[in-house]
C-alpha cells in the first residue's frame, strides 16, 4: 500500500484502539485483512476522513463484512448545509445549498444511516449534541415531501422530520461502509 494508505491505516488503527467498546470481539488484524487490496474501500475511508467523519469500526454484519461508520462527535463538518436529495435541490428556486445528502453519500461511496442504524450508533457514544444528521428516509415519507434527521439532546436520541428542501449549517449526514 502506498504512503497515503499507510497514513490512513495508522489513523484508523489509532481510533480503533482508542474506542474498543465500538467493536467488541473484532481485532485490528481482521479489519486490515478486509481492507488489504481493497482500493475502493480505502478511497471511501479517506474521503470519509477528509470530510470530518472520523470513521471507525462499529461491528460486523451477517455476511462477515466489517462495518465502518462516521463517529465524529458532531455531524461531519465537510458534509453540512445540504438539503436531503436531488429532487429537493432541484425544487429550490433561491438560496440553493451546494448539494444534497443523498448524492453526496453516493459520491463518497457510503450509505446514509437509517433510523435504526442511527439509534444503534448512539448506543456506542454521544453523537450530534450540537448538530444533526440527515437519515435515510422511508419512501412513503419522502413521497409526501419530508425527510428524517436525528440528533441527541437532553441525553436522548431524537428523530424528527423536515421538508426535504430544508438545509441548515449544523445539519450534515453520517455514512456507513461495509467492507
Amino acid at each position: 500500500m502506498m504512503t497515503t494508505a499507510n497514513a490512513l491505516l495508522d489513523t484508523l488503527a489509532a481510533r480503533f484502539a482508542k474506542h474498543p467498546a465500538r467493536h467488541v470481539g473484532l481485532t485490528w488484524q481482521r479489519v486490515v485483512a478486509r481492507l488489504e487490496g481493497n482500493t475502493a474501500a480505502l478511497n471511501t475511508l479517506a474521503a470519509m476522513e477528509s470530510t470530518g467523519g472520523e470513521p471507525d469500526v462499529i461491528g460486523e454484519d451477517a455476511d462477515g463484512r466489517v462495518i465502518f461508520c462516521d463517529c465524529a462527535p458532531e455531524s461531519p463538518s465537510g458534509r453540512r448545509s445540504l438539503c436531503y436529495d436531488r429532487g429537493a435541490l432541484d425544487a429550490r428556486k433561491e438560496n440553493k445549498p451546494a448539494g444534497n445528502a443523498v448524492d453526496a453519500a453516493a459520491e463518497l461511496g457510503v450509505e446514509l444511516l437509517d433510523e435504526a442504524q442511527y439509534r444503534a450508533l448512539q448506543e456506542l457514544g454521544a453523537f450530534d449534541l450540537k448538530t444533526s444528521s440527515w437519515l435515510a428516509t422511508p419512501t412513503a415519507v419522502r413521497a409526501l415531501g419530508g425527510a428524517l434527521f436525528g440528533d441527541r439532546r437532553y441525553d436522548r436520541v431524537f428523530v424528527y422530520h423536515n421538508g426535504v428542501q430544508s438545509y441548515y449549517a449544523v445539519r450534515g449526514f453520517r455514512g456507513m461502509l461495509r467492507v
